[in-house]
């Protein structure tokens, strides 16, 4: 199954204009932390998955691939 995580938060830090750095200052997490989730290496806690969708603005199931950027759910 592909990293739909890593995909969607690279995504988001692009599309932002967020480096990993300071997305990482910013919630508290070390720079390298970040560096793993985005290249897929590492899956984020449960808890840094919501800094991350707060931060971001988006729901934890978009980032995980369980629904697309309108809210619709891509599981049944």
């Amino acid at each position: 199954m592909k990293n739909l995580f890593s995909v969607r938060f690279s995504e988001l830090l692009k599309e932002c204009g967020v480096s990993k750095r300071a997305f990482a200052a910013a919630i508290g997490v070390s720079a390298m932390s970040v560096c793993d989730w985005s290249n897929g290496n590492v899956q984020p806690t449960a808890e840094n998955i919501y800094l991350v969708a707060e931060y971001f603005d988006v729901s934890a199931d978009y980032l995980l691939g369980l629904e697309d950027e309108s809210g619709a759910k891509l599981y049944r």
